[in-house]
């Protein structure tokens, strides 16, 4: 175990991908805070105090997840189907928030998470727990819409079977990824203060953005026929391989080939090789098949299925972003 090459793939690879949907979470309890303080009139004192317990919390979170996948090995994992339903319940929630922000109807006010009302009785300043409260549980709930790249370092954790080992792999991880949220949790707060009225609606419409990204994500993972992919793009064909057996390699962007033709009513082997693919693309699904996937960033893995029907089998990562498709003849 290299905590260092850890370390520097959460600060690259792994802040990125995981950006994708926990960074719009990130920005939009900002944006959802920022609001209410113009309501007030307040203008805030401390623009990091929200990335920073958004933060705080996401690290002790995958801590003590580490610790639990080292110490009791392949008997804890992430089962798919909440891993996908709840990257479409954050989608669903940014969207929300973007709508409130852009004053759509006063109904989406209701939705912003607060904290329970017998907390803030027991906390003098309240304005102040109602700036913790959100961004730490939005944090914490990151642990259940894990990015490809978290995926395998959680698998990486399970693999070590030590809960110390497998807290340090998820903290050092988490550690990489804190610079990137932080930069984008601190712009967000700038850009608030600076600008305010200007800058609600140019982050609500980004916001809204990376919940519709989030959404279709999800349902490309869960098997969707219908998506934005579906509607209004097919997945591009960067290499076409003919045969029933065949090798993908994997790799931080995706899968080569990503179409394969196979013939019906007789048995295909796919032979999965990841090189150093530390990206959602490590998750690999086939949806309609019920076949999951999640290989370490250098591990080779094989799988067999006889397609019973003319047509295509789209196979996705875990979150929907890397897709490629099995076309039956």
């Amino acid at each position: 175990m290299n905590l260092w090459v850890i370390f520097i793939t959460g600060l690259t690879v792994g802040g990125l991908t995981c950006l994708a949907v926990q960074g719009g979470l990130l920005a939009s309890v900002i944006a959802a805070r920022e609001e209410e303080e113009i309501e007030k009139g307040v203008n805030t004192k401390n623009p990091i105090l929200s990335t920073a317990t958004f933060l705080i919390a996401r690290l002790i979170t995958y801590t003590a997840l580490g610790f639990l996948l080292g110490l009791f090995g392949k008997a804890v994992g992430i089962n798919q189907t909440v891993q996908t339903t709840m990257q479409l319940a954050a989608g669903i929630y940014m969207i929300v928030v973007a709508l409130n922000l852009l004053n759509v109807h006063p109904i989406f006010r209701y939705a912003i998470i607060q904290p329970p009302r017998f907390l803030t009785k027991r906390i003098r300043n309240q304005s102040k727990s109602k700036a913790v409260f959100a961004p730490a549980l939005l944090g914490a709930m990151t642990i259940f819409i894990p990015c490809g790249t978290t995926l395998a370092m959680e698998a990486l954790a399970i693999s070590s079977a030590n809960a110390l080992s497998g807290a340090l792999i998820m903290a050092t991880f988490i550690i990489g990824t804190t610079p990137l949220f932080f930069g984008v949790g601190w712009i967000t707060s700038v850009l608030g203060d600076t600008f305010r009225e200007k800058f609600l609606k140019i982050a609500a419409f980004a916001v809204l953005y990376l919940g519709i990204i989030s959404i279709n994500g999800s349902l490309v993972a869960l098997g969707s026929p219908i998506n934005l992919n579906s509607l209004f793009a097919s997945t591009p064909k960067q290499q076409v391989v003919t045969s029933q057996n065949v090798e993908i390699i994997i790799t931080s962007s995706g899968y080569s080939p990503n179409t394969i033709r196979v013939k019906k009513n007789l048995p295909v082997q796919i032979i999965l090789t990841s090189k150093d693919a530390f990206s959602c693309a490590s998750a690999f699904r086939i949806p309609s098949l019920g076949i999951e996937r999640n290989l370490l960033p250098n591990e080779t893995q094989t799988i067999t299925f006889t397609p019973k029907q003319i047509g295509q089998i789209p196979f996705t990562c875990s979150m929907g972003m890397y897709r490629g498709t099995i076309e039956v003849i």
